[in-house]
């Protein structure tokens, strides 16, 4: 159904209910003619509702019909008119292709409950011209292709696992003990077994050499199969039932070919895009998931950050609670679950995808490494976590148009903590966004100290100074007193140990300003914006480290680099004055050995 309208929402012409074919497409072309015949200057404004196959058939057409400007629309129905065998004319279009649930909402705030296709039509050229949606771009055919077999590959899944549940139900009563030996019953050996033997009558007459003749099936699960069959609760067991297993194991061996084909033909599609988007260079990111989110991302400009990418697909926590009592407070603990929204084939591959990347991607494993070991009980939620990663670097790798590079950045160290060749740990992993690629406290390599600097492998020859110079003075008399200080010898390391970001932000009276329900806290950076207002200060209290992601200050580091920062300090001066005002050992105490003479 066309409605056509004018620009005070007024009928251009009359209603015109056309079929889907050549000739019904011929009558649309005929009356876009005519108006454009008593308007020369004439744009039309489309607005298609996204249901089926009808709208991308129509979508299609009316690309071709329209020209970006109305100059080169007036241009076209000249020649047109001039020479009858010229091309079919072309018009300035503007066209736009709408979510039918916005749609249906629209047509009700309008038309109540009128549904009609009259009705229908009307609404939509009303939002055309009164909201002016935003063009769609028209797809490449390649592009096309590839949805059309991603749509399928996702309705055979779909299919495939409600035959899996169909598939338990009727084990269930045919042989309900199978469940408990096996978590996947799609697997071959399964439906091998299920074929020779459908229930559980005539499994408990077969040998341990029977079931040995069965492939894959492991030989650790045949005496418990024969037990289980020989004392079975089941309540079928006759012909006919043994008939519905066999015919369920063919749908299911069926359906798993089939989805295999729609893989290979997903991965031929995928080959075949005009301009490679490099995403089966990611580990952990195969041909098949990399074209599955070719598919339904299409444009990676539809995303201005990767966080609305993973917002997109729906891989991302999300608190939960059990309700809350009669104040109003909540009850139980909270936790926090991956969010149900996104595409089904997308989250399925994608999660496929973390469990490989956790294992061959550096960034991935790093993250993964990280989070399992504050949640060593949430191993599901740490692939969760790898799935967000995964999507991270494919909005990265996609704007980039460069392949996957391992060695891009030191994924598997924290970037804040400077570990020498012979203490990097491989498995220490680090997803901090604030981490900075030079060490946050230590050595300056544009300054030279006071002093050398000894680490903990080198003796301590010094006790810390019992002067307290951070009571009672002020920060300039504080710096000339470290200053003075230069045979005091200083272990970094085992100064930030003693002393967490928490307290020192607890002695600046800084913890009351920043926000946050977990280890990571946000507020007003102290450095560049003192007593002022905004975000861009973070800190995070298990890792002990802060940035701030304004430009104008760009400071980060951990608990030393904080306080130099905030008394305008040198490195060592900070340490210095942080050993004075905080009473802390400047290095660990120096053991006695037994001298042998």
């Amino acid at each position: 159904m066309d409605t056509t309208l004018r620009d005070d929402l007024q009928p251009a012409a009359p209603e015109l209910q056309f079929v889907e074919s050549a000739s019904g497409y011929a009558q649309f072309r005929e009356r876009l003619q005519q108006i454009a015949q008593r308007h020369p200057q004439v744009t039309f404004v489309v607005r298609l509702d996204a249901a089926g196959q009808y709208a991308d058939n129509l979508l299609h057409f009316l690309h071709g019909l329209g020209t970006p400007s109305a100059a080169a629309g007036k241009a076209s129905r000249a020649d047109a008119a001039e020479d009858p065998a010229a091309p079919a004319a072309r018009f300035a279009m503007a066209i736009s292709c709408g979510d039918p649930q916005r749609n249906k909402n629209y047509r009700a705030a309008l038309f109540g409950g009128k549904k009609s296709d009259p009705v229908e039509a009307r609404a939509a050229a009303r939002f055309a011209l009164s909201e002016r949606p935003a063009c769609v771009t028209p797809l490449s055919p390649e592009l096309r292709t590839l949805r059309q077999v991603a749509g399928r590959l996702q309705a055979v899944v779909r299919q495939r696992t409600r035959l899996i549940n169909q598939f338990h139900h009727l084990l269930a009563l045919s042989f309900p003990e199978l469940a408990l030996l096996v978590k996947d019953i799609s697997c071959a050996w399964v439906l091998e077994l299920c074929t020779r033997y459908p229930t559980a009558l005539l499994l408990a007459r077969a040998s341990t050499g029977d079931l040995e003749n069965i492939p894959y099936l492991p030989h650790q699960h045949i005496d418990a199969l024969l037990q289980h069959a020989r004392t079975s609760i089941a309540s079928l067991d006759d012909a006919t039932v043994a008939e519905l297993v066999r015919d369920h194991v063919r749908q299911l061996r069926d359906g798993a070919a089939c989805q295999k084909r729609l893989e290979n033909m997903l991965v031929a599609a995928y080959r075949q895009l005009p301009q490679p988007n490099h995403l089966d260079t990611i580990p952990g990111i195969g041909e098949i998931t990399a074209a599955i989110l070719s598919a339904f991302i299409l444009d990676i400009e539809r995303f201005d950050t990767p966080g609305k990418l993973v917002a997109y697909f729906g891989t991302l926590p999300i608190e939960v609670g059990s309700g809350v009592d009669r104040d109003g407070q909540p009850r139980g603990p909270k936790r926090y679950v991956m969010s149900p929204r996104g595409n089904d084939l997308v989250r399925r591959y994608l999660w496929m995808a973390g469990l490989s990347a956790v294992r061959h991607n550096p960034a991935v494993r790093a993250l993964y490494a990280r989070v399992v070991a504050k949640h060593p009980d949430r191993k599901a939620g740490a692939v969760g976590h790898a799935m967000r990663k995964l999507l991270h670097l494919v909005f990265a790798i996609w704007k980039s148009g460069k392949p996957f590079d391992k060695a891009h950045y030191p994924w598997d160290t924290p970037a804040h903590v400077d570990e020498g060749p012979e203490t990097k740990d491989e498995n220490h992993a680090s997803d901090i966004p604030m981490s900075p690629k030079e060490q946050a406290a230590g050595h300056n390599p544009e300054s030279e100290p006071e002093k050398q600097v000894v680490t903990a492998a080198c003796s301590i020859t010094s006790a810390p100074s019992q002067t307290n110079a951070g009571a009672g003075t002020t920060a300039s008399e504080r710096r000339g007193a470290a200053d003075l200080d230069t045979s005091l010898y200083l272990d970094f390391a085992h100064l930030k140990k003693q002393l967490p970001i928490a307290r020192l932000l607890e002695h600046l009276g800084l913890s009351a300003r920043l926000r946050g329900p977990g280890p990571q806290r946000r507020g007003a950076c102290p450095i560049h914006r003192a007593g002022g207002r905004g975000r861009t200060f973070s800190v995070h209290l298990d890792d002990n480290v802060f940035c701030c992601f304004d430009p104008v200050c760009a400071k980060k580091g951990d608990v030393i680099d904080l306080w130099a920062a905030l008394q305008h300090m040198t490195l060592r001066q900070a340490a210095v004055d942080l050993v004075q005002t905080f009473n802390l050992e400047p290095a660990p105490a120096q053991r006695t050995e037994k001298r042998h003479g």
